[in-house]
């Protein structure tokens, strides 16, 4: 959804020390998409194979993994599954974005406007089918468990901490909240810094850890009220939200009316902006998505001959990059096994 919630919510700078032996749930979809957006040429341009394969998300993937795994992070992937019918909507409208992007990005290529051509390049991308099963190949190489949402994967790695089975949801988006995440983790990058989108530059970055509890309690707000919030400034599957209204007079609106949402959303004129859509559809969806139980967790060794097929031959990764990697990770769960930490990755 990506939320405008940044200057609403309460967090708390964290580094990756704290979260060592924790099981982190990875929102994956919107990892991927991050490395998608970010890791691309000067020119804006994805990056590719000698065959045209794009490899922009798989660098990301595991660059990022990989230390996070060196750092003794154990992760879990969580993928969406199939979208509510309401978010179809949502669909169109970023495929429309997408489009005029695709247009203006010729143009600048055209023109020769290195700049522009950056700045249009990163509002195209689309994760392909092709690409998350290349991810998630990937992703199972390393040894890693993989959860299938049967629906968002937002509520379902959402549903892994509630259950206790994850420390946190990482994401860079705070949708998570409104799925009932007790604790989300933002801007949780090794290097201490991020590309930023659409720009040849970088800023400064430190893991961030939100905790709900702490946020309702700074609000005021139960989550369903913060639900409500979430609807007025804009959600998946009401885009834009209610005209005129932004994150601060959202939350006054909704203080002031306490928990009467049908008040709320009569005096908000949810009708105008969305005749065929009703607020309660929207709220139910979000307070309902289905979640499963249907998964196992477990860490096992890494398939080095599976990766270097995937990365190395397929992919063209730089052979002793990989390897290096792999050597560093082999040494640690050596280490893992001595000290009796089994099932550690």
């Amino acid at each position: 959804m990506g939320l405008l919630f940044k200057d609403l919510v309460v967090k708390k700078e964290i580094s990756l020390d704290d979260l060592r032996g924790k099981i982190l749930a990875i929102d994956s979809y919107n990892m991927l998409y991050q490395f998608l957006t970010t890791i691309r040429a000067a020119d804006g341009a994805l990056l590719t194979n000698s065959k045209g394969k794009v490899t922009s998300h798989l660098i990301g993937l595991f660059s990022r993994t990989t230390a996070l795994m060196e750092a003794g992070i154990k992760l879990v992937f969580v993928f969406d599954g199939k979208p509510p019918a309401i978010k179809q909507r949502t669909w169109e409208k970023r495929a429309a974005v997408k489009e005029e992007a695709a247009q203006k990005f010729a143009i600048a290529e055209e023109e020769g406007q290195i700049s522009e051509m950056r700045k249009f390049a990163s509002r195209t991308a689309v994760l392909t089918k092709e690409m998350r099963d290349d991810a998630q190949k990937t992703i199972t190489a390393l040894g890693l468990p993989i959860v299938q949402a049967p629906s968002e994967g937002e509520a379902q790695a959402a549903h892994l901490v509630k259950k206790g089975d994850a420390f946190a949801v990482v994401s860079q988006d705070y949708d998570n909240l409104v799925f009932g995440a007790p604790l989300l983790i933002r801007n949780l990058s090794i290097s201490g810094k991020r590309k930023k989108t659409g720009k040849f530059a970088y800023e400064t970055v430190k893991p961030e850890l939100i905790v709900l509890r702490d946020v309702l309690a700074h609000l005021h707000l139960t989550l369903d009220q913060l639900t409500a919030l979430a609807m007025l400034v804009g959600t998946d599957y009401n885009p834009g939200g209610v005209p005129g209204i932004g994150p601060k007079k959202g939350l006054k609106w909704v203080q002031d009316r306490g928990g009467d949402l049908e008040k709320l959303f009569f005096q908000v004129r949810w009708k105008e902006k969305y005749p065929d859509l009703s607020w309660k559809e929207v709220f139910d969806t979000i307070r309902n998505m289905a979640v499963t139980d249907d998964y196992t967790l477990s860490w096992k060794k890494i398939n080095e001959a599976e990766l270097k097929k995937i990365l190395i031959q397929e992919f063209e990764f730089g052979e002793e990059r990989v390897l290096g990697k792999l050597e560093k990770l082999k040494e640690l769960q050596k280490e893992s096994a001595q000290k009796g930490l089994k099932g550690f990755f």
